[in-house]
């Protein structure tokens, strides 16, 4: 790359007093903290520096330190509720089917219900946040996501509960993304700004642990009921606290004369919703009818169709600037940006699919209760609170690809120890315990890394977007990674029972076949994290350290970035200085 795009060894830009920057070099500028709808982030590293010489260097905390700790402690909720909501009713699925009459074969759909809402919602939500305000549509997703939850566990009947499961995963596609977009336009790149995605990052994977711990324990000591009760007393703190600390933003696109109607992309809309809640429904339902059943692989290849479709409708709206588009296509011609995304996709069907297998493992081989169940997960509660505060640290100081190869090691590891042939009445403490402990420290050591580089990557107008994107190619991951590894579980004790696929049955305690069907399932965990790692090395050697501050008045360097921040946003310069005005 050319030093004129600005190389890792960034350049202090010539200051010629062209439009784009209103302030003259010699100028000051008063410094005030920005909104939950601006940014310090910059198109490119000379505009960084621009703005920074142009006045005083800004205070590393936008707002007092308490209220810094309370808006990220608020965000993380909806990551950490996200992940807590599907999670907990893992543990509970058995006592809900026979409370309600639903048969063993349908008990997915409470989960799926949930992941296919959130998963297909994620753009369009995104989209709406950057017209209305990010605080303003979090507030509302989880204020929705809390009436949804204490109406659930009262409805009788399947469909009725199914519907409100999706209901609760509309609301938390509306708050996780805008999360991460105000995260990344409230802090300025530096030492605050890792601590709050570090912070933030650590609310998925425990919100995974300790949805088992409450799960389980409300399960032992009272009705499945109290689970819901306590996810939407969560949810509805969540919701008055981001009212009182969310900083309104001194402007919306809303207020400038968009609406959504006319600034919403809904051809878009309905071809990227349909086509993944086809994808997701497909992928789902194959394990369930079969995946020989003919509509499964037509509705699959009618999904990647409506994708695909959706694709090209986006790129079509950014070359022709009819309307602003739900993706920018153009940010996936940079390599780092489509690595990033890729490996979003492999490690969160690693780690999540490891998580559910694991849960298997205990529950349904060993036998074990939901309580005894829940206290194995506890070291990875201990492990990821610690981890959080390491990698916070570590994200100034160690290079991208190093975190990202370690967490997915760490991962690939802990599935790797529940796949290879140990003896299944192990202690725990042998093989159970570190395989624990190693994938929390893997996952929160990656996904702080990938939601960081997303927002450095992307121009503020797109923060929220991001945190959809980002999420979505989560999601995906996950329901593609599960369907395969429920699909490779089933085939295997298909065959060690000799019976057909339809006929399996569910895992049995202490059966020889159930346990090859589980190590099989691993097996595949363990190689989509080193297909994500591997991929890791080949896109992000090389790119530096990417949680660095940037400079500051009076200094003669630029801290180092990563090259592919630099080259996925410094070819928008131009069009973003001319879009400011919009």
């Amino acid at each position: 790359m050319s030093t004129d795009k600005i190389a890792p060894s960034l350049q202090p830009p010539q200051h010629t007093g062209e439009k784009g920057s209103e302030k003259g070099p010699n100028s000051t500028t008063a410094y005030r903290p920005p909104t939950s709808d601006e940014s310090f982030v910059s198109d490119d590293a000379a505009a960084a520096v621009e703005v920074i010489e142009s006045g005083p260097p800004p205070s590393e905390l936008p707002f007092s330190k308490g209220r810094c700790i309370a808006l990220v402690a608020t965000v993380t909720g909806a990551s950490f509720l996200n992940t807590l909501s599907g999670q907990a009713v893992v543990i509970i699925l058995p006592t809900i089917g026979r409370d309600l009459g639903i048969p063993d074969s349908r008990l997915q759909w409470i989960v799926s219900a949930y992941s296919l809402a959130f998963g297909c919602f994620l753009l369009l939500w995104g989209r709406i946040a950057d017209i209305f305000g990010k605080r303003k549509i979090f507030i509302w997703g989880s204020a929705w996501v809390a009436v949804t939850t204490v109406i659930n566990p009262f409805l009788p009947n399947e469909i009725a509960f199914d519907l409100f499961r999706a209901l609760q995963g509309l609301g938390a596609a509306a708050n996780v993304p805008t999360a991460i977009g105000i995260l990344g336009t409230t802090f300025p790149p530096g030492k605050a700004k890792n601590y709050a995605f570090s912070c933030y990052s650590a609310g998925a994977p425990l919100g995974a642990v300790f949805g088992n711990l409450i799960a389980g324990f409300i399960a032992q000591y009272a009705s499945w009921k109290w689970v819901f009760g306590v996810i939407a007393l969560m949810a509805a703190a969540i919701t008055v606290a981001a009212i009182a600390i969310i900083p309104p933003p001194k402007h919306t696109l809303h207020q400038e004369g968009a609406t959504v109607k006319a600034s919403v992309d809904w051809l878009g809309a309905v071809l990227v919703t349909v086509g993944l809640l086809a994808l997701l429904f497909g992928l789902t339902e194959g394990n369930v009818v079969g995946w020989s059943t003919p509509w499964i692989p037509v509705l699959i290849v009618v999904s990647i169709i409506l994708v695909v479709l959706f694709v090209l409708w986006q790129r079509h709206l950014e070359k022709t600037g009819l309307r602003a588009p739900l993706m920018k296509v153009s940010v996936f011609r940079n390599p780092q940006f489509s690595a990033a995304m890729l490996i979003m996709a492999l490690f969160f069907s690693s780690f999540n699919g490891w998580l559910v297998f694991a849960t298997y493992f205990f529950q349904d081989y060993q036998g074990l209760n939901a309580l005894q169940t829940t206290l194995r997960f506890i070291p990875t509660g201990v492990s990821g609170v610690i981890t959080a505060f390491v990698v916070s640290q570590l994200l100034s100081r160690v290079p991208t690809f190093v975190l990202l190869g370690v967490g997915n090691f760490c991962v690939s590891l802990s599935a790797l120890l529940f796949a290879i042939p140990i003896p299944s009445d192990t202690i725990y403490w042998a093989f159970a315990f570190p395989a624990m402990v190693l994938s929390v420290f893997g996952a929160d050591t990656a996904w702080p890394c990938l939601i960081l580089f997303t927002s450095h990557a992307l121009p503020q107008e797109d923060q929220a977007i991001g945190g959809g994107l980002v999420n979505a190619m989560g999601q995906v991951g996950r329901a593609i990674g599960l369907a395969v590894a429920t699909a490779i579980q089933t085939a295997v004790m298909a065959r060690e029972r000799g019976v057909s696929v339809q006929e399996v049955g569910a895992v049995k305690e202490w059966e020889e076949a159930s346990l090859l069907g589980l190590r099989a399932a691993n097996w595949w965990h363990f190689a989509l994290g080193i297909c994500s790692m591997s991929l890791v090395l080949l896109a992000f050697r090389g790119s530096g350290v990417l949680g660095g501050k940037p400079a500051v008045r009076g200094s003669d360097r630029v801290e180092e970035q990563p090259a592919a921040v630099v080259e996925t946003t410094g070819e928008k310069t131009a069009e973003r200085r001319g879009d400011e005005k919009v």
